[in-house]
């Protein structure tokens, strides 16, 4: 099954690249009422109960945090795993929010808290019922590459 055909973990979370010149975004929520940002989405702003709308928030950032896990990991996820929190850009389409994610299973024994990320995704995991599942991940950007 191509990456085409496979479907997102969960609806509007992130974007699905369509080329080089459309990278992937996480897509959060925005009110207008409050200028805040939130990640995921939520069905209300918790300040105004106004309902945010759907908006990329971004696809860089620094590591704040990590932990690799080393169990046997869920929904088909490799062993061992990393998850983390990472800081968004600020500016254009980034929110300065701080977000929790996973990061590139290639990459778990050499992130580092400062690292500068970039989003990702592709096929990793399953859905509990073991069909394929495109997941968000972040991805350390190395001095030679562009974002």
């Amino acid at each position: 099954m191509s990456e085409n055909h496979i479907k997102p973990m969960l609806p509007d979370i992130f974007t699905i690249p369509r080329d080089e010149k459309h990278p992937p975004m996480l897509l959060g929520g925005y009110c207008r009422h409050c200028n805040a940002h939130y990640f995921p989405k939520p069905r209300y702003c918790p300040r105004c109960l106004e309902p945010p709308e759907l908006k990329e928030i971004g696809n860089a950032g620094i590591i704040h945090s990590l932990t690799v896990v080393r169990t046997k990991p869920p929904l088909g996820l490799p062993q061992p795993y990393s998850v983390g929190y990472v800081d968004l850009e600020k500016g254009s389409a980034g929110s300065g929010l701080r977000v929790f994610c996973l990061f590139d299973p290639e990459s778990v024994d050499h992130l580092k808290i400062g690292q500068k990320v970039v989003l990702r995704v592709g096929p990793l995991g399953h859905d509990g019922r073991g069909d394929t599942r495109l997941r968000p991940y972040f991805k350390p950007v190395h001095e030679n590459e562009e974002g």
